[in-house]
């Protein structure tokens, strides 16, 4: 996960608590690594965290995710590696260009971070969009769908859209 903010946080815990291995990519030594390390989650610097994973969720502001994608996410993107969004913008605008063997999907829920995690923690969710943009692997909306359930949306309802709909 990258960034630990209102969604990063949310979908984070929500994923660990569902039996993800999870790891937020964050600036080390920053609030959002200590915010993360004090919930229990690994951290690890953005481009080592990318490195690892076979699902990096982009979950910083829209507004900052180019200049983060070129510089610490994109370089070190695994082939058939799957890039999650929470909302359609810097795809949709072409701000961000992934490589054509990564699955670019998008799983955003309907509701801020806080319900998100509250609602899970109640048993249930809110209901999410999900769209696939890019099924480089045969397996994109089987992961986007894998990663709603583990936030809990797939309790309440999954909607699928694209991401110039969303």
């Amino acid at each position: 996960v990258v960034g630990y903010g209102i969604q990063g946080r949310a979908q984070a815990l929500n994923l660990h608590d569902s039996g993800v291995d999870v790891v937020i990519g964050v600036r080390p030594k920053g609030e959002s690594a200590i915010a993360a390390s004090k919930d229990g989650l690994e951290t690890a610097a953005v481009a080592d965290a990318v490195r690892r994973a076979d699902v990096v969720m982009m979950l910083i502001p829209d507004e900052v995710q180019p200049e983060v994608y070129a510089r610490d996410v994109g370089p070190h993107l695994k082939k058939g590696a799957a890039l999650d969004f929470a909302h359609g913008f810097n795809i949709r605008y072409g701000t961000i260009a992934p490589p054509d063997d990564v699955d670019v999907i998008m799983v955003a829920p309907k509701a801020p971070g806080a319900a998100v995690r509250e609602n899970f923690l109640r048993g249930s969710g809110v209901p999410a969009l999900l769209a696939v943009h890019r099924d480089a692997t045969g397996n994109a909306r089987t992961t986007a769908l894998g990663i709603a359930k583990g936030i809990g949306s797939t309790k309440v309802g999954v909607i699928e859209t694209t991401f110039t709909e969303e």
